[in-house]
C-alpha cells in the first residue's frame, strides 16, 4: 500500500482518521466537506496509536499500522469468529476471544488477534463442554456463554507456563534443538544501506556465521532465506512454523537519520497491554546482556513489540538490532569480521543460557565457544 504521512489528502486519510476518532484518538469529525488531511494532529495521534501497539513509532501509515487499525476496529460480537484456512480473520475481537478462552482454561496459544486453528480447537473444546453446537464459529449463542462464566485463571498466562514448562523439559543441552535464524530483508530489499554497505548483506553473514557455530552444537539450524531472497514477514514465521522450530532468531542492523544513533538493541513478543511472551523476553535479556558484555556497545535495553514476524511466530521469537550503519564507530565494528564473529557468538552461549536455567552457568561474557562445545560433549559423554 501507499505510505501515508503529513501533508496527504484524499480518501484513504479520511479513512484512518475515522479509525483514530473511533478509538478516541481524535476527535469526532465535524461535518467538515472537503478532502481530508494528513496534518499535525492525525500524525500525534498515529504515533499514539503506534506506541500503544508496540509498533514503529514513526507516525507514518505503512502496511503494518494499517493493519493495526483495522484491527482495533473490531470489538468482539461485532461479527461472527471461524478460522479460514486460506486467509484467517484477525482483530482485537479475536484477540479478546482468545484472551477469553484462556481465563477460562482453555488452549487457544499465544493470544496474537489472528483467528488460527489452534483457537478454533479451543473454542470447540469449550462449545462441546457446554452443549453448544461445535462447530467452531463465535456467533450470537457462543459469546452469550462465553460472558457468562468466571474466568477460571487471570491474563492469559497459561499459554506463557506452557511456553516456560517446554524450555524445562527441554533440557540444558543444545543437541536436538531446533532454530530458525533469519536473516533480515534480503533480495531487491536491501534495508538500511550506508556508503554502499547494505543491512541484508551483514544479516547474512551474521547468518551463516551463527549457523556455522549452531551446527558445530548438534543444533539444527535453518535459515528462513537465501542470499538473494526476500520472504514476506507472513512467510518467515510460516516457515518457523512448519519447522516446528523451537526459538526464532531474528538479525538485523540499523540507521538513523541522526549519526549519533548508535548501540544494541533486543525485541521480544509484547503487545504493549501487559501481554508478553516470557521465555521471549527471558532470551531477548540474556541476548542483550551477552553482547554488551562482549562488545561494550551503548545498551539500547529490550523492548515488547508486537511486529508481525514476532506475533506470527508460534514459538519464543527475538530480533536483535546489531548497530547503526549510520553511525560511524558502529559502522566501522559491524564491518569487522572479528565483531561479526563476537556478535554470533554472544548470541549461541544467550540461546544456551535460555536452556541452562540458571544451571552450571558463568558470569555474563565470560562462557567462551570452547566452553560451550566442552560441555555440550561432557554431558553427551555422561548421557
Amino acid at each position: 500500500m501507499q505510505l501515508l504521512h503529513r501533508g496527504d489528502v484524499g480518501p484513504a486519510v479520511s479513512e484512518i482518521r475515522n479509525v483514530l476518532a473511533t478509538l478516541g484518538l481524535l476527535p469526532p469529525p465535524n461535518g467538515h466537506v472537503g478532502p481530508a488531511t494528513y496534518d499535525e494532529s492525525v500524525e500525534h495521534a498515529v504515533r499514539t496509536f503506534q506506541q500503544q501497539r508496540g509498533l514503529i513509532t514513526d507516525g507514518v501509515v505503512g502496511p503494518a499500522t494499517y493493519r493495526a487499525l483495522t484491527d482495533a476496529k473490531w470489538r468482539l460480537g461485532d461479527r461472527s469468529l471461524a478460522y479460514f484456512v486460506s486467509r484467517p480473520i484477525s482483530g482485537d475481537d479475536v484477540f479478546a476471544l482468545q484472551e477469553r478462552l484462556l481465563e477460562l482454561g482453555y488452549d487457544a496459544g499465544r493470544p496474537d488477534g489472528i483467528f488460527g486453528r489452534q483457537t478454533e480447537h479451543a473454542l470447540r473444546n469449550f462449545q462441546r463442554e457446554y452443549a453448544l453446537n461445535s462447530d467452531g464459529i463465535c456467533g450470537p449463542a457462543t459469546l452469550r456463554s462465553l460472558r457468562q462464566l468466571a474466568p477460571k485463571v487471570r491474563g492469559g498466562r497459561p499459554v506463557y507456563l506452557r511456553e516456560q514448562e517446554k524450555v524445562r523439559r527441554a533440557g540444558p543441552r543444545l543437541r536436538g534443538k531446533r532454530i530458525v535464524i533469519d536473516p533480515g530483508h534480503g533480495g531487491n530489499d536491501r534495508g538500511a544501506v550506508v556508503n554502499g554497505v547494505a543491512e541484508a548483506d551483514l544479516a547474512w553473514d551474521f547468518a551463516r556465521r551463527l549457523e556455522g557455530r549452531m551446527v558445530a552444537t548438534g543444533m539444527e539450524a535453518l535459515i528462513s532465506r537465501g542470499p538473494n531472497s526476500c520472504p514476506a514477514d507472513a512467510d518467515r514465521a510460516a516457515f518457523a512454523n512448519e519447522a516446528g522450530a523451537d526459538l526464532f532468531l531474528s538479525l538485523h542492523v540499523d540507521a538513523n537519520r541522526s549519526q549519533q544513533a548508535q548501540g544494541v538493541a533486543t525485541f521480544h513478543f509484547g503487545t504493549g497491554n501487559g501481554t508478553t511472551s516470557n521465555v521471549g523476553e527471558a532470551l531477548a535479556g540474556f541476548l542483550q546482556r551477552e553482547v554488551v558484555a562482549r562488545t561494550a556497545m551503548l545498551d539500547c535495553r529490550t523492548h515488547p513489540k508486537s511486529w508481525e514476524v514476532l506475533r506470527w511466530t508460534k514459538m519464543p521469537a527475538v530480533r536483535i538490532e546489531a548497530g547503526y550503519l549510520s553511525n560511524p564507530q558502529d559502522r566501522a565494528r559491524l564491518l569487522d569480521p572479528g565483531f561479526r564473529d563476537v556478535v554470533a557468538e554472544a548470541v549461541l552461549v544467550a540461546v544456551k543460557r535460555l536452556y541452562l536455567l540458571g544451571k552450571d552457568d558463568q558470569p555474563t561474557g565470560t562462557f567462551t565457544f570452547d566452553d560451550l562445545l566442552r560441555y555440550e560433549l561432557s554431558r553427551a559423554e555422561g548421557a
